[in-house]
């Protein structure tokens, strides 16, 4: 039986896949969102099923955390998410604490990030992650959590990256975590699930497919914050809520979205919605990341009734059904923390998703911050969240604290 408390190194970690690996074809199709990186990234061969570890290799001193004792980039197979004809290289990190393991092995969490953009260079594994995510991810490390991250499909590798599309980001989170606890790092069974915005959505989603698509992995609970739910309903009610006259800091999100709608439907054209005035702030929307992104949007004063030559929601239907939840009563805990000044999942709209996930039966634990907005939530979440995971971890009953309607 392997010692848990010892990992082999990277490098001998990579030679010994390389010596075991039989060749397998690993499916992409290049986008113009794809760019060159480093060979790290680009996938000679595979294992044939979806969980197994490619490519092991540090990461850079920008790429590092500060608490972890380990940072490495991982380059593993997962099944493409919005075909699920194929399997593609899907690249992410695993950071492991400083010290030695318990005999049992660092207990796990999953990373979800939030929107970074679809270039390639937007990957955290390769960009880096904000100021406010590395902190928040170093609270975890201390405290003796390895946090494995995964990039998702098409971030970082060739293909699109189907941007909040939910499947995807749950199967490259799921084989993330098979391919890291069936190698030989120190790590136990156990796995807890974080998410902010997009990551929120990827968090929920893998919660909610794990069952069928990994049911070996041993997820204990789920902790997001800023949550985004796409109904029918719930986007007619944002879509109410925008004022077109005015400039609109979060254009870029549509401008996102309907890259995927493009990819998924050859019929939707997004210059058949957008007006010239916008067009090529749109198409850089496949090349910048998105914090360039909204610093240019922010800066050209763009107002949502001068952008659009009509109304995108109808086109954006197929990609607002796979921005949907696979289904909402998850077998394990969750936590979500609201801030009640959100705008870019606003209040209400995760009011919504907390009646649904409990009318479905789903333990939550929902916290409001009157006083914070989409990011200011993160880090003073974890006051209220890190109890809630003591919890989890140690298999106590958490309550329930659903509200009888949203407010």
């Amino acid at each position: 039986m392997v010692d848990k408390r010892h990992s082999v190194s990277a490098l001998g970690f990579m030679l010994l896949l390389l010596l075991l690996a039989p060749p397998c074809s690993v499916a992409a199709t290049e986008v113009p969102s794809d760019v060159f990186l480093s060979e790290f990234y680009r996938a000679q061969g595979g294992y044939g099923q979806p969980g197994k570890v490619l490519k092991v290799e540090p990461l850079s001193e920008k790429q590092q955390l500060a608490e972890a004792g380990e940072s490495l980039r991982v380059l593993y197979t997962s099944t493409e998410g919005l075909w699920e004809e194929d399997l593609v290289a899907v690249s992410g990190v695993l950071y492991l604490p400083k010290g030695e393991a318990p005999a049992s092995g660092w207990p796990l969490v999953s990373w979800s990030h939030g929107t970074v953009g679809i270039n390639d260079r937007c990957a955290p594994s390769w960009n880096g992650r904000q100021a406010q995510d590395e902190n928040y991810l170093n609270e975890f490390l201390v405290r003796g959590f390895a946090v494995v991250a995964s990039d998702y499909q098409g971030l970082g590798t060739l293909g699109l990256h189907p941007y909040l599309a939910t499947r995807p980001a749950a199967y490259s989170n799921l084989d993330l975590i098979r391919a890291v606890q069936n190698s030989n790092f120190p790590l136990a069974e156990q796995v807890l699930l974080l998410g902010q915005s997009q990551g929120a959505s990827a968090a929920i989603s893998t919660a909610s497919l794990a069952p069928d698509y990994a049911p070996e992995i041993n997820v204990v609970g789920v902790v997001a914050t800023g949550a985004p739910y796409f109904t029918p309903a719930t986007m007619k009610n944002l879509d109410r809520l925008r004022r077109l006259d005015r400039p609109d800091p979060l254009l870029g999100y549509t401008f996102l979205g309907m890259i995927l709608a493009e990819h998924l439907d050859p019929a939707f054209e997004r210059g058949d919605f957008i007006a010239d005035v916008a067009w090529g702030l749109a198409e850089d929307a496949q090349n910048l990341c998105y914090r360039e992104l909204k610093l240019k949007v922010v800066e050209a004063n763009l107002m949502r009734g001068k952008v659009f030559k009509k109304n995108p929601i109808v086109g954006l239907e197929d990609a607002f059904t796979r921005m949907s939840y696979p289904h909402l009563a998850i077998n394990v805990p969750v936590f979500l923390g609201t801030g009640q000044l959100d705008r870019d999942t606003p209040y209400r709209m995760q009011a919504k998703l907390v009646q649904d996930m409990c009318a479905a039966n789903t333990v939550v634990h929902w916290q409001v911050y009157p006083d914070l907005d989409h990011r200011g939530v993160v880090l003073p979440s974890l006051a209220d969240s890190l109890p809630f995971m003591r919890q989890v971890f140690a298999g106590d009953t958490v309550a329930s604290r659903c509200p009888i309607a949203p407010e």
